[in-house]
């Protein structure tokens, strides 16, 4: 079951309320939806972290966690869920966002050819930073959602399926 294996990969709701790092949060980690692996807590952290991985910000990881808790849903997943965006798919998703953000807001392509150098950036920042965020915030809530209601549907369709599969091993079982 998809249950167990995430369950197998997941540090234990013991080891992060234990850890030492994590005590100035008090009994925020005490939530028992933090870590429960149930319908909602599981399609709620996929919308935030789906969300949260498409926005062009630093440290998504502590504001996915802060999502999380604020929104009660599972924090592993929607911590791990951000990892969507590493350093290797970054720049695909960015420069999507980005291609997004121009449509939305019909603003012009950039003329110069981009470079990857900290100078480019800083002064072609004024040109990219609102087509890049409003992009983001687009894609973030669309992918957020296709998350949430494809977790919710997959959800149902895997209880739905093994229901089914219990129903017919009692079938086969009982004497007739």
């Amino acid at each position: 079951m998809a249950r167990n294996l995430l369950k197998r990969f997941f540090p234990s709701p013991a080891a992060i309320k234990n850890n030492p790092g994590l005590h100035f949060l008090g009994d925020l980690l005490h939530d028992p939806n933090l870590f429960h692996l149930n319908r909602h807590s599981v399609s709620v952290a996929f919308f935030w972290g789906l969300f949260i991985a498409l926005l062009p910000i630093p440290g998504q990881m502590p504001v996915a966690a802060i999502a999380a808790l604020v929104f009660r849903c599972n924090l592993p997943i929607s911590v791990a869920l951000v990892w969507i965006t590493n350093p290797f798919t970054m720049p695909f998703f960015f420069f999507i966002t980005y291609q997004v953000g121009r449509l939305i807001l019909q603003s012009e392509p950039l003329l110069v050819q981009p470079e990857l150098t900290w100078d480019w950036l800083a002064n072609e920042f004024g040109h990219l930073w609102k087509p890049l965020l409003a992009g983001s915030v687009l894609t973030g809530l669309v992918f957020g959602t296709l998350g949430y209601f494809g977790m919710q549907l997959y959800w149902r369709w895997h209880v739905a399926h093994n229901w089914q599969k219990r129903k017919r091993q009692r079938a086969s079982k009982t004497p007739q």
